[in-house]
């Protein structure tokens, strides 16, 4: 037998149906809308983040052109130091072969008066070969030839009228003088502190410079020495060689010295 729904069990029936579709579609609608926001929500912070990355990324640009900038301003003023040291040094390098040069130059000159004041003394020394040890003696100080003349060889005592022999010793000396005229020549007059008991002489200082003069003028004018290179003093007693306290001693410091000095003009210069 048939079973016969009532119209009115199949209306409730249909509506059941149609209510259970409508609450599947309005829960899958509001499933389907929180994904939308969320994925809405997400994608605003993937904006926020893409928007902040991009703004480090033009700061670091801003940045890697201020590095470019100072790396490039860093190698021209390496390229610059490294210039003005080059110079430098070259300069440096002149500087040093220039000094090296007036070194050598000034040794060579140096060497070149040695040289000179030694064949001097052979020479004054080949001179004066007759005359005997106690008489004079021809030595080399302070790069200087001392020619030390004996008072014995010279004058009488408290004298300064040179005596015949001296004047012979003085005539040998002037020719090798004449023949040396870059030599400057210096006579001191020198004696013991025995006073002096002469009116024409009040005391040593004026025997020594006396005597001094004399020689001066014999070389001068009886042998042509050239007198602007020529010079006279009297030293007294104040520079004695030996002690004025006995015979031998005071023999010595009475003496009349011709120091021979070579011309400086030339070492003064390469010092200057």
């Amino acid at each position: 037998m048939k079973k016969i729904i009532l119209p009115s069990v199949f209306a409730a029936m249909v509506l059941c149906l149609c209510s259970l579709s409508s609450c599947v579609t309005k829960k899958k609608y509001n499933a389907s809308q929180d994904w939308l926001g969320k994925l809405q929500k997400d994608s605003s912070m993937t904006h926020k983040q893409l928007d902040g990355c991009n703004e480090q990324v033009r700061t670091l640009t801003d940045q890697n052109g201020s590095l470019q900038k100072q790396i490039s301003d860093v190698e021209g003023n390496l390229k610059d130091v490294s210039s003005k040291s080059s110079q430098a040094i070259a300069q440096s390098k002149m500087t040093i072969a220039e000094q090296a040069k007036r070194l050598k130059d000034l040794q060579d000159l140096i060497q070149s008066q040695k040289d000179v004041m030694n064949k001097l003394r052979k020479s004054i020394a080949d001179a004066l070969v007759n005359f005997k040890p106690d008489e004079l003696s021809v030595n080399i100080k302070d790069g200087n030839v001392y020619v030390s003349l004996q008072e014995k060889l010279l004058f009488k005592s408290g004298s300064a009228t040179v005596d015949p022999k001296g004047k012979e010793a003085l005539g040998k000396l002037a020719q090798v003088l004449n023949n040396t005229p870059d030599i400057n020549v210096d006579i001191e007059g020198h004696t013991d502190t025995v006073p002096i008991r002469k009116e024409l002489f009040p005391d040593n200082w004026a025997l020594s410079t006396a005597r001094a003069v004399s020689i001066v003028r014999i070389l001068t004018r009886d042998y042509g020495v050239d007198t602007h290179r020529i010079t006279a003093s009297g030293r007294g007693e104040f520079h004695p060689v030996a002690n004025n306290d006995t015979p031998d001693g005071r023999a010595a410091n009475r003496r009349t010295e011709i120091i021979l000095s070579p011309n400086l003009t030339e070492l003064y210069k390469l010092l200057q």
